[in-house]
Parts: structure tokens; C-alpha cells; sequence
């Protein structure tokens, strides 16, 4: 069983599901006095095989029970997502630590109920957010912490990707309601809209509609939105998977400051970014703080290393539940939206009609 004092351990870590799992893995293993991958399940031996010779993982097991019975500190889930609720209150259950990839449940109802199991466990579940630590959206902190950074006016945030069908005949869970649980809201956009609220904070109200054009899937593949932020600031969301060059772009108007992130589909937090200020005498001002900023690790590694941080030497987790809600409770939002055609206002509470899921009783409801 885990022991109650980690502080200063290497932790061991079980990782189930090898898809993305492979990634964490690799993070892992770039933190080695971190923490030691001790096994890997995932119910395709061969896949998990793999991933194991690569990344000298010594244990493979295909039964989730198994791994929750190894003495470890940390399960990593990275299964199909109407898995993650299940076997996230398992893993707490059986007293480990969690790391929990998007989205974590299935509705908000379950998240808060993850939440209660959070506490009553003792134990930390971190969902992922790996966007959040790249040193672009850092150096706009830095700006920010400096008092550098004005009101905020607008925003674009666009996630432009492309996926064909082999995308989803390779994962026969993807584009279902029942398995995915959503779309291109909650699985592709989900990480630029939460960097969106990290930077202009929470949304008042959505105005969203979305479609299925580019792939025979129950699941929407492009949506757009408008946002009203609880600041007063706007902002716009255009997500597509049929876009044959693609992109993640955010771009933040301030007062007296433009900000625009990289373009890199997968990592658009972290640099080259934009800042263009008003004038020469406050681009001078930009330009020396930005050259105090020092880089950090970024993505699943910058990540894990500060929930490292925060298991053994008792930092803040750097992901929270908190934060899953947040970015699952514009999911239901938009989703609503959608579907009654209508603005959604946040926050949402549990006597809302989508508390208990978004997902639609029939595919053809949406």
C-alpha cells in the first residue's frame, strides 16, 4: 500500500492505456528522480509490449485490477474517456495518488462527485492539462505578474486540425456519444479553451452552434462560439478536424497589448509568442521583462515535475478538479447552447438541465 509520508521519494507510477499513455510514459521517464514507471496495462498486451521495450518498463499486464494491486504511489489513467470517472474513484479507492487525462468524467454531476472522493481519500487526483506550462503563456504570466498586461478587450482561439477516417478506425471508442462522450469541444478544443480562461478568467455566457461535416460520426467535428467572459471581455471559438493545414492559434487584446500565441497544433502555449505593445517606450518596457523570464519544463514534464512538487514537498497541485470543472462546465455550456439554440449562462449548477451529461439520449438529438 502507499505510505503516508512521501517526501523526497521516488514514486511509482502505473500507468493504464497506451495510446497517450506512451507520451506520460516518456514524460516520466525525463523525470527519473522523480518517479519510476513500475508497469503499464493497457488490454492490448502487444500495444502495451511496445511501449514497455521502448521505455524499459518491467511489468505489462492487460487487468486494471492487477495493476491497483502493485505497491505503487501514482496510477496514471490514459484509457478511452467514459472510463476515466470509474477507474479514477477506483484508484483513489485503493488509496494511489491519480493522474487523470481529459476529460475526467462524463458530466459535471460526476465530477463533483470525484471531488467528495478526493477528500474522503486523502489523496490528490490531478487531471491533465499539459498546455498550460508552455513558456509562451508563461512569459504572458510573467507580463502579467508585473503589471504589465491591461484590460482585457477580446479574444480568438482557434483549433484547426485535421482527422480522416483512419483516425477513428483506429480507436473504435472515438466519435460515439457512448464511449468519446463528445466531440471536437471536449476532446480537441478543450485544452486551448481552458488556456482561454487561464488568461481572461471565467465565462459568463456561451453562444455556440456545432456540426458534423467532415467525418460519418455521431459526434460533432466543428464548432464556433461567441463568449461573454465574466470581465466583460469577449471572445470567439472556431474549432474544426477538416482543416488540411493545421493550426492552434490564440490571440488576446489588452489594453495597450497584443498577444498571439505559436502556431504549433499541439502546442501552442509554448513559444515563439507575440507581444506587441502600444508604443516604442512600452515595447521597451515588454521587451526587458520578457527578458527576465526563465524557461521551465514544458508540457506533461513541467507538468508532472511540480505534482511531484506537490506530493513530496507539499507545493500546490498544479491541476486541479476545480480546474476540470471549469473547463467541463463550458463543454456543457456550449453544449446546451447548441442544442436549444440559445445563449447558455455559466456557472451551471445541479438543478441545470445538462448537470447530469451533455451527451444527447439519441445521436440524432444534436
Amino acid at each position: 500500500m502507499l505510505r503516508a509520508d512521501t517526501k523526497g521519494e521516488r514514486l511509482k507510477v502505473g500507468v493504464i492505456g497506451a495510446g497517450i499513455g506512451k507520451a506520460h510514459v516518456a514524460a516520466y521517464r525525463q523525470l527519473p528522480e522523480c518517479y519510476h514507471v513500475e508497469a503499464i496495462c493497457d488490454l492490448d498486451v502487444e500495444k502495451a509490449r511496445t511501449v514497455a521495450t521502448e521505455h524499459e518498463v518491467a511489468k505489462i499486464m492487460p487487468d486494471y485490477d492487477a495493476l491497483l494491486g502493485l505497491d505503487l504511489d501514482v496510477i496514471d489513467i490514459c484509457t478511452p474517456s467514459n472510463l476515466h470517472f470509474t477507474q479514477a474513484l477506483q484508484a483513489l479507492d485503493a488509496g494511489r495518488h491519480v493522474v487523470l487525462e481529459k476529460p475526467v468524467a462524463r458530466s459535471l454531476a460526476e465530477v463533483d462527485r470525484l471531488e467528495a472522493a478526493e477528500r474522503a481519500s486523502g489523496r490528490h487526483l490531478m487531471p491533465i492539462f499539459q498546455y498550460r506550462f508552455g513558456n509562451g503563456l508563461g512569459r504572458l504570466r510573467h507580463l502579467e505578474a508585473r503589471g504589465l498586461v491591461g484590460k482585457p478587450h477580446m479574444a480568438t482561439v482557434e483549433t484547426h486540425w485535421r482527422r480522416r477516417p483512419a483516425y477513428y478506425e483506429a480507436g473504435p471508442w472515438r466519435g460515439r456519444w457512448a464511449s468519446e462522450l463528445g466531440g471536437c469541444l471536449l476532446t480537441h478544443a478543450i485544452h486551448s479553451h481552458d488556456l482561454l480562461m487561464q488568461v481572461f478568467g471565467p465565462v459568463r455566457s456561451i453562444a455556440a452552434r456545432v456540426a458534423t461535416r467532415v467525418n460519418t460520426i455521431e459526434t460533432d467535428d466543428c464548432a464556433a462560439a461567441v463568449l461573454e467572459m465574466a470581465s466583460g471581455a469577449l471572445a470567439t471559438l472556431s474549432v474544426t478536424l477538416g482543416s488540411e493545414q493545421q493550426i492552434s492559434r490564440l490571440r488576446f487584446c489588452f489594453d495597450g497589448l497584443a498577444v498571439e500565441s505559436s502556431h504549433e497544433p499541439y502546442a501552442p502555449a509554448s513559444d515563439p509568442w507575440r507581444f506587441i505593445a502600444g508604443d516604442e517606450s512600452a515595447q521597451a518596457r515588454i521587451n526587458a521583462a520578457l527578458g527576465e523570464f526563465v524557461p521551465h519544463p514544458e508540457a506533461f514534464v513541467g507538468q508532472l515535475a511540480q505534482f511531484h512538487a506537490a506530493l513530496t514537498r507539499s507545493a500546490a497541485v498544479p491541476v486541479t478538479l476545480a480546474d476540470a470543472r471549469a473547463s467541463l462546465e463550458l463543454v456543457t455550456a456550449a453544449y446546451h447552447s447548441a442544442r436549444t439554440g440559445t445563449p447558455a449562462r455559466l456557472p451551471i449548477s445541479p438543478d441545470h438541465p445538462f448537470y447530469q451529461g451533455w451527451q444527447p439520449a439519441r445521436a440524432s438529438d444534436m
